[in-house]
């Protein structure tokens, strides 16, 4: 073999080394990321990583781990299984992300928090403040104009409290379905899912406009606030149910 050979060989093969053991430290280094976000106690390589805290907007998560596929780098996609902390964590998840030029898609995904971290200082209306636990579960999620072009997943409230300048509601556990319609997240539920007689769906558009189209009646699991407030609505049904209608913005963005 000539020496020529021998060069090109070892150039090589020390390339391969060097990107498959680029510490993942370095990489966060370099990368440009938005001020808005921080990582930190970096460890691991850019394929097998770990970081002790990522803040975003002030919200911070623990003990993240991530797997990152090299062969999805060749059709121009960041592959990732993600681990966010574990069970014993507050916020926790784990799941299938890709990211492209095309957007994100998510697999299989599962991510547990409480109120307190996904509303942070973010001011709702009527003064209200919510306390309770938040499980996302999406089976698949790929993003579209304006929202999505495929989502199927559920969202589940535990112990749900909210309070507000009108009285007290402890709603208790409450559940809704994910999916896209024309592009918008429709969510909805029904009477299986919740204890509130509630039933309905809320579509979230482009520009962050929202529009519900429920209904609800009185329930003997309902709190005594609410009872009484169900006749705001306006005027019940044959059925017992109350109106809910609202078009505008989201609250509280």
């Amino acid at each position: 073999m000539s020496l020529v050979k021998k060069i090109i060989i070892g150039v090589a093969v020390y390339l391969v080394f060097l990107i498959a053991l680029f510490p993942a430290s370095v990489a966060v280094k370099l990368a440009p990321l938005p001020n808005n976000i921080a990582i930190s106690g970096v460890s691991g390589t850019i394929w097998s990583g770990n970081a002790d805290l990522v803040t975003v907007q002030k919200r911070q998560l623990e003990l993240i781990q991530w797997q990152l596929s090299p062969w999805g780098l060749f059709l121009g996609k960041a592959n990732l299984d993600l681990v966010i902390g574990n069970r014993a964590s507050a916020v926790n998840g784990k799941g299938f992300v890709s990211l492209s030029a095309s957007g994100i898609n998510a697999k299989e995904l599962r991510f547990d928090a409480p109120s307190s971290f996904l509303i942070g200082n973010t001011r709702l209306p009527f003064r209200a403040e919510v306390e309770g636990n938040f499980s996302l579960i999406v089976q698949q999620l790929d993003q579209g104009q304006p929202w999505c072009e495929q989502l199927n997943g559920k969202l589940f409230a535990q112990h749900l409290q909210v309070n507000n300048q009108f009285g007290q509601y402890p709603l208790g556990d409450v559940g809704v379905g994910l999916s896209c319609v024309d592009g918008n997240i429709k969510i909805a539920t029904d009477e299986t899912m919740n204890q509130l007689g509630l039933t309905g769906n809320a579509v979230v558009k482009a520009d962050n406009l929202l529009q519900v189209t429920a209904k609800i009646k009185e329930t003997d699991a309902q709190p005594n606030d609410l009872k009484q407030a169900l006749t705001f609505l306006g005027k019940k049904d044959s059925q017992g149910f109350y109106p809910i209608s609202y078009q505008g913005r989201l609250p509280g963005l």
